[in-house]
């Protein structure tokens, strides 16, 4: 079954193509037919000449980016964008979310919808469709929430998964905050999943585990195409019967968002290090899962600096360790596992009754996937895909932040100009309130 990628926006293109480029390499590494198979049939095409086209709509109100990544793609030589599977203009969203959402998106929805369309015929059966985008612009944000819209109205019975990029907390754009919350609460109506990458998290990846001395977009996007990379390649699943996985999103969503209050995904993998380190480094599977399952626990996001003193609950307690950070309860969680000696990894440290909220048993709760194909040059690698209290804290900043500012009423007339009321930004304000209570009360 396919994915249908839908690109939106400067860092939804961006992040789109290092994460095509990604599963491209992974895929035709090696001798590894049925796992390449299962890849390129999931995010592919073939033309009649072989030529492997990615199954994306790349969306934007400025061609710069657009242009740029589809050169990118075509100068690699392992793959391309179709080429007429993209759409921008001449003019874009002022990092403006009601002139994305009011605007650009109603003016060439019939266009866009055209070219989703053209997409998934293409494909033999749809697994779901996953839109790519950041929260804090305009285009990416505001006419990736109409887009996505659309799409639920389009695939009312289809998988939906949005991929979001949250700015850095310290600021890119004056106004991030509302853009934010706009995009969140609605995305909270529309998606069947939100799968979330912090800048402040990936930056500190290539800071402290890559060593990059001068941290750029390229370097933080292509940290979370390969985490993003980890979750959807092929796995075999416990009822495979030897078979990979056949819909991706529609499994991601079915084990982890069991109930429409707990949407929010946080991924965490393991190792990370400079590829000229790889070649001289070991790994044993106690060892990584020891330290993944910590970094649940603590919510530490990466291996630098987790934080040991952080234990399970016991009762209904919630421990804080020494440094003051409270235990990360988790209402589901998928641990996928690929690489050398896979089926020897022991992970009933992840089953532990005490991780989770009472709602569901452990059983339910906790999901393995397998793959013994190694990713991406690492010989064994772990990721966890998690909904738990581990977004709880940057989220409620974000709606304190975009809060204070709605109550002096800053920038207020420059969404209203464009057809957003206080009344929507008040709904949104509500919305998210209840989501940020809803994770405050997992126990």
């Amino acid at each position: 079954m396919s994915v249908v990628t839908v690109q939106l926006g400067q860092c939804g293109n961006q992040v789109g193509q290092e994460l095509f480029g990604i599963i491209c390499s992974d895929a035709q590494e090696g001798q590894r037919k049925t796992y390449s198979a299962a890849s390129c049939e999931r995010f592919f095409h073939q033309t009649a000449h072989g030529d492997f086209v990615a199954r994306a709509v790349l969306i934007d109100m400025e061609p710069k980016v657009i242009n740029h990544s589809m050169t990118k793609a075509a100068t690699s030589g392992r793959w391309r964008y179709g080429d007429t599977s993209h759409f921008s203009q001449k003019q874009g969203s002022g990092n403006n979310w009601a002139n994305g959402y009011c605007v650009h998106g109603p003016r060439h929805r019939e266009v866009v919808e055209e070219l989703v369309r053209r997409e998934v015929e293409r494909c033999d059966r749809l697994a779901g469709l996953m839109a790519v985008m950041s929260v804090a612009g305009g285009t990416g944000s505001g006419v990736g929430t109409y887009v996505t819209q659309c799409l639920r109205d389009i695939y009312p019975k289809s998988f939906i998964l949005n991929h979001l990029t949250w700015p850095y907390g310290t600021g890119e754009v004056i106004v991030q905050n509302y853009n934010s919350v706009l995009t969140l609460a609605h995305l909270y109506q529309l998606s069947d999943a939100i799968l979330v990458h912090e800048n402040d998290t990936v930056h500190r990846i290539c800071s402290q585990l890559l060593n990059i001395k001068h941290i750029s977009f390229s370097d933080v996007n292509r940290v979370i195409a390969h985490q993003l990379g980890s979750v959807l390649q092929p796995t075999l699943t416990a009822d495979s019967h030897g078979a990979y996985s056949r819909n991706p999103l529609g499994e991601l969503v079915s084990t982890l968002a069991c109930h429409p209050e707990y949407k929010l995904l946080n991924v965490c993998t393991i190792p990370q290090m400079p590829s000229s380190s790889i070649a001289y480094s070991t790994f044993s599977w106690p060892g990584l899962l020891k330290h993944l399952r910590q970094m649940l626990i603590s919510n530490s996001k990466m291996e630098e600096g987790i934080d040991w003193q952080v234990r399970p609950p016991a009762g209904s307690e919630q421990t804080r360790s020494l440094t003051g950070a409270s235990f990360n309860t988790s209402l589901a969680n998928l641990l996928i596992l690929r690489g050398k000696d896979v089926y020897s990894a022991e992970t009933d440290g992840f089953e532990d009754p005490a991780l989770y909220s009472s709602w569901l048993s452990s059983k339910e709760a906790f999901n393995l996937w397998k793959s013994p194909v190694p990713f991406n040059k690492y010989e064994k690698s772990a990721t966890l895909v998690s909904n738990s209290q581990a977004l709880l804290r940057p989220l409620d900043n974000m709606v304190g932040k975009a809060w204070n500012m709605f109550a002096s009423r800053a920038y207020i007339h420059q969404y209203i100009k464009f057809g957003i009321s206080e009344e929507d930004f008040l709904d949104s304000f509500t919305s998210l309130e209840q989501v940020v209570a809803s994770y405050s009360q997992l126990c």
